[in-house]
């Protein structure tokens, strides 16, 4: 092999290497199959269409057009491009302290792991559905709080551990020393 051959084939290989990693900026997204893909800008006048977007497991998101991300390209070819990570600097939560996580979008909702427990903000409101049970326990305080009418309702509502007394309710009749109605739903201990 002369030198002048030599010479090209690394060209050749060392334009692949170069190819391998770059940066990308997202210009549309396809959420509906099971491996997200996206509409990519790469180098100048370098778009891709459907590339794959892998997402850790049991995460996933839709970003937005001009979210950035990592772009790698299997041994260098573009045709086999595939992103790993993808981040919005415009969204993302700053000022977190060390070891904390957080999940957020691009209408200020968040949940944060934070130093000091876990929150969970909304301004959209926040709903916890299940076909199973829910419960809440603390070892301190519990406090339900809010600016509207709050809703306790169910077959049975019982206030306190071994609840069997009828829990009065607004209209019911009252003696001058006792309550003579009750809720057969409400229980009180």
């Amino acid at each position: 092999m002369s030198l002048q051959a030599m010479k090209s084939a690394l060209q050749a290989q060392a334009h692949r290497v170069r190819m391998m990693v770059t940066r990308a900026v997202v210009a549309g997204v396809d959420d509906s199959k099971t491996m997200q893909s996206l509409q990519v800008d790469l180098l100048d006048d370098e778009t891709q269409d459907a590339v794959e977007h892998f997402q850790p497991y049991g995460f996933t998101a839709h970003p937005r057009p001009g979210a950035e991300a990592v772009a790698l390209s299997v041994g260098g070819l573009r045709g086999h491009t595939l992103l790993l990570g993808v981040a919005d600097r415009r969204y993302r939560i700053t000022g977190l302290q060390e070891g904390e996580v957080a999940i957020h979008d691009d209408q200020g909702q968040f949940v944060l792991l934070g130093r000091d427990g876990i929150r969970v903000v909304s301004p959209q409101g926040v709903s916890i559905e299940t076909d199973g049970d829910f419960s809440v326990e603390a070892g301190g305080a519990v406090s339900i709080k809010g600016a509207g009418e709050t809703l306790i309702d169910g077959a049975s509502i019982l206030l306190g551990e071994g609840a069997s007394l009828n829990a009065a309710r607004k209209t019911d009749t009252v003696s001058t020393t006792a309550i003579t109605g009750g809720s057969s739903k409400v229980k009180i201990a």
